[in-house]
């Protein structure tokens, strides 16, 4: 009988002493500014993930979708896979609103909840949603005690 082989691998490039640390939403979103593409921030969301590892040191930014002018959707399996693949063990969630509108609607809230349930369980954590707008403002739901 022949069957498929999975192999799983992760590179790292950087040495994680050189990797940013993030402690508060200010340094995630200035981190998140730097590395958006600026020519689609204003045009449609796109949702990110940066994953960090124990002592909050960033391994990766991840982009997980991009979609229309009000809306991006999130797999949540995809997401935790790419986390466990690069043994993550925090995450920061991410998305802009091209709109220029920093109040998170009730589909990000809920997306937010629904994916900090999922890490609970696999203990992982989820330390912020960062909400970016065209301008470089942003909405953090960890400092509005949303989470």
């Amino acid at each position: 009988m022949k069957v498929n082989e999975i192999k799983v691998s992760y590179k790292q490039r950087i040495p994680a002493k050189q990797w940013p640390k993030i402690e508060h939403s200010r340094e995630a979103a200035a981190l998140l500014h730097q590395t958006w593409d600026r020519d689609t921030i204003a045009l449609y969301e796109t949702f990110k993930v940066i994953i960090l590892n124990n002592g909050n040191r960033v391994k990766a930014i991840m982009e997980l979708s991009h979609g229309g002018m009000t809306g991006a959707i999130v797999d949540v399996r995809l997401l935790f896979g790419i986390v466990l693949k690069v043994a993550g063990t925090a995450i920061i969630l991410a998305h802009n609103h091209p709109s220029g509108t920093l109040n998170p609607s009730q589909a990000d809230k809920q997306i937010t909840e629904k994916i900090r349930k999922a890490g609970a369980i696999l203990d992982i954590r989820l330390l912020d949603h960062i909400l970016l707008v065209p301008d470089g403002s942003h909405y953090s739901f960890a400092d509005e005690g949303i989470l």
